[in-house]
This record gives structure tokens, C-alpha cells and sequence, in this order.
């Protein structure tokens, strides 16, 4: 290496162990959450359970219903006891609920444990952004995020991989007992990632922050934001002057991006059936959706921190609309293919974009619960999408299904869009961008 190339810049060491360690608990978040839509097919064919096409989407939701939970309460409860805990207590969770499920002897003790294991994925995600954002240079701050979230969609390619290797021999609750794996991840979650230096700063605990950073050569933030108020102190942060309207017009594109993000996921396999495709192809599906967002992630990461991740998000709305609607097309096979992966590439980032709007404008002592309540009510959306998938295919309109995602994406491209415009009229009134996130 030559002697003029220039140091790592500090905290770069604990930047990778922090993105690494969550992009390792957000794979498996993300084989949880996509497991069951892969294993559903083999499910519905051999009646396990007793369950019905409409009661599979009820299933699916009672995921997502725990994941709107989760994801409410995790923001703040992460701003108040640290990131670190929170998603240790996640992992946990969702891992022993996946256990539940695998050893269900009815639909009820099934839907508990997908419940339960949604609280869990639903807390994990928005943690783990904010987590990540603390760290993340500021330069590729949306990168990063988009970077972490590859991860999500790696966790549904593995997915499909455990429907085509495990459940075939072994049966649908093989599947669920790999999910309950990570639990051995839990110890190693619990020993190695370190707590937000932010969120230390911000509670007073400068002295843990100090000792921290300098164990990894990293620089404290300053001490600004503090956090000792009442606990919906954090979320009436987010209603304060003006920003109620952009707060608002997050949580309605959230709304309909989730519903677009967990109905496809959900259903994706079983609305590729009833379009007349084989089982292994609609698998496939699942592989090349999630390899699509794996691509779109950092793609969409790179161009959010050089035109503004609220921009991006529009754009990749309404690219995602056109393809998802495409899909109620029956067309050649390879052709197929490619728009699948394509409206993968779209419709994952476009979602996450979002997040790292919200997170990257956020102050650090409000940021989980900034996120969280992002998510949170978004996750309405994520409830509907998969029971509306259900009732459409129990009443013989599967085609429908798609025509109903690409309205929910259409609608969310409009109030993201509404808020990339306020954001610019804000910047050219004061100078200055009022979301980090939508910087040129």
C-alpha cells in the first residue's frame, strides 16, 4: 500500500462491527417475516393445519398486526432503554415464536406465534436502522441503510431455499424450526454490539460513551437532545411547529408501501399459481423478487445520498406500480422473470427510502421513535395487504390482487412525492434542507 494513502477514518472499526452484527440479525428478521408466504403453497395443498385460503391471509396478518405493535412501541422503548436491548429482546422473540409455530397442533397456537414472532420483527427493524444511521458516514448515510436492508431480502431468498430443500423432505414445520435458529445468535448479539453513542450522549451517560469510543477510536457527538422528559415526549417531537404535515405524509406513503411490500410477499408464490405458473417457478419468484431488492437496495442507497432519498422513493413508487401491475399479465415465462425482478428492485428500496428519509432527518434522541412510528403505521398497510391477497384469491379474484398493490404504490408515489416537493420549497425558503436525507 502506498505511504500517501489516507487512514481510516475513525470509528470506521466499530461502524462494521455494528452493521455487520445488524445486518446479521436483520437476515434472519428477514427469513422469519418471508418464510411463510414460501412455505404457504405446501401448507394450503396438504390442508396443514385445517387452514383455508382466507384464513392463511388471516394468518399472514396476525404477523403483520404484531409487527405494527411491535414496531409502535419499539421506537420509543428504544430511545428510553438503548438500541442494544431492544434488539437483543427482538432476536429472542421472534426466534421462540418460530418455535411456537413449528410445534402448533392448531390454527389459534399458530396464529399466536406468528403474532408474537411479528412483535419482534416489527421492533427489530426500525432499531436496527437507527442503530446503523448513528454510525453510518455521513456521506453514504442512505447507502448504508440501503446496504443493512440488503439483508432483509437475503433473509427471503433464504427462505424459499429452506421451502425448496427442507420442507419437501421434512414437512412445513422443518421450516419454522430453522427459524428458530437464531436464538444461537442471541449470546453473540449480546456480547459484541455495542450501544449507540448517541443515544448514551443523549441520556446523560457520557462517561459509557467516552470509554466506548475511544475502545474503537471513534468520536463522541455532542451532548445535545437530551432525553429525560415524559415518555411521549419523544413522539410529540415529531407534531412540533410544522413538521406534523411531513410527519403525516410519511406515515401515509409508509401505509401504502407496506401493504404493497407484505401483500406481495405474502402472496407472491400463490398468486403466481393461480396464473397458471408451477410451483418451482413461483418460488423462483421469491428468489429473483428478493434478489431484485438486494440490487435495489444499493442502487437506491447510492442515488438517495445524491438526489434525496424522498425523490428516489417517488420515483421507485411509481416504477413499482407499472411492474406489479404488469405481473396480472400472463406473459412468457422469461419475460416473467424479468419484471419480477425488476419490480423486486423497486418496490423493496422504495419502502426503505422512507425509512432513511425519516432516520437520517431525525435528531439522534428521537430517532427510534421517529422510525419506529414510521414503521409502525405503516404497518396498517402491512396488516391489510396480506388479508386482502386472502379475500381475493377465497372469492376467485387472484388477479386482482395485483391491480390492488400497484394502487397501493401509486398512492404512496403521491405522498412521498407531496413531501420530497415540501422539503425542496424548504430548502430554497431557508438555506438549508429540512431532511439531511434529501440533500443534493
Amino acid at each position: 500500500m502506498s505511504s500517501s494513502s489516507a487512514p481510516p477514518a475513525r470509528g470506521s472499526r466499530l461502524a462494521l462491527l455494528v452493521v455487520g452484527l445488524c445486518w446479521l440479525a436483520v437476515l434472519f428478521d428477514g427469513l422469519d417475516m418471508f418464510v411463510y408466504g414460501s412455505v404457504l403453497p405446501h401448507m394450503l395443498e396438504e390442508k396443514a393445519l385445517g387452514i383455508t385460503s382466507a384464513q392463511a391471509g388471516d394468518l399472514g396478518s396476525y404477523a403483520t398486526f404484531g409487527m405494527l405493535v411491535g414496531a409502535l412501541t419499539a421506537g420509543t422503548v428504544a430511545d428510553r432503554i438503548g438500541r442494544k436491548k431492544l434488539m437483543v429482546s427482538c432476536v429472542t422473540l421472534f426466534s421462540l415464536a418460530s418455535g411456537l409455530c413449528a410445534a402448533a397442533d392448531g390454527v389459534a397456537v399458530f396464529g399466536l406465534g406468528r403474532t408474537l414472532a411479528g412483535i419482534g420483527l416489527g421492533g427489530l427493524l426500525p432499531t436496527a436502522i437507527s442503530m446503523v444511521s448513528d454510525y453510518a458516514p455521513r456521506a453514504r448515510a442512505a447507502l448504508t441503510i440501503g446496504l443493512l436492508m440488503t439483508a432483509h431480502h437475503a433473509g427471503g431468498i433464504l427462505s424459499a431455499y429452506v421451502a425448496l430443500w427442507i420442507v419437501e423432505p421434512l414437512g412445513w414445520r422443518a421450516a419454522f424450526w430453522v427459524c428458530a435458529v437464531p436464538l444461537l445468535f442471541v449470546p453473540v448479539l449480546a456480547r459484541f454490539l455495542p450501544e449507540s453513542l448517541s443515544f448514551l450522549v443523549a441520556r446523560g451517560r457520557v462517561e459509557e460513551a467516552r470509554a466506548l469510543a475511544a475502545r474503537y477510536d471513534a468520536e463522541v457527538p455532542a451532548a445535545k437532545d437530551r432525553t429525560d422528559g415524559a415518555p411521549w415526549a419523544d413522539l410529540l417531537h415529531l407534531f412540533r411547529g410544522g413538521e406534523w404535515v411531513q410527519t403525516l405524509l410519511y406515515w401515509l406513503a409508509s401505509f401504502g408501501g407496506l401493504l404493497l411490500v407484505y401483500g406481495v410477499a405474502t402472496w407472491l408464490p400463490t398468486l403466481m399459481r393461480s396464473e397458471g405458473y408451477e410451483l418451482g417457478s413461483a418460488l423462483t419468484f421469491v428468489v429473483l423478487f428478493n434478489l431484485g431488492g438486494i440490487v435495489g437496495m444499493l442502487v437506491a442507497g447510492r442515488a438517495s445520498d445524491r438526489f434525496g432519498a424522498p425523490r428516489i422513493s417517488a420515483i421507485w413508487f411509481a416504477l413499482t406500480a407499472g411492474g406489479v401491475f404488469l405481473l396480472s399479465v400472463h406473459m412468457p415465462p422469461a419475460l416473467t422473470f424479468v419484471v419480477v425482478f425488476l419490480t423486486g428492485v423497486f418496490l423493496n428500496s422504495a419502502q426503505t427510502m422512507i425509512y432513511a428519509t425519516v432516520s437520517l432527518g431525525s435528531a439522534p434522541a428521537h430517532r427510534a421513535t421517529a422510525v419506529g412510528w414510521t414503521s409502525g403505521m405503516g404497518r396498517f398497510g402491512a396488516v391489510f395487504g396480506p388479508w386482502l391477497g386472502g379475500r381475493l384469491l377465497a372469492a376467485d379474484k387472484g388477479d386482482w390482487g395485483f391491480t390492488a398493490f400497484a394502487t397501493a404504490g401509486a398512492a404512496s408515489m403521491v405522498f412521498i412525492g407531496i413531501a420530497a416537493l415540501r422539503t425542496a420549497r424548504s430548502t430554497r425558503r431557508d438555506g438549508e434542507p429540512r431532511q439531511p436525507a434529501a440533500t443534493g
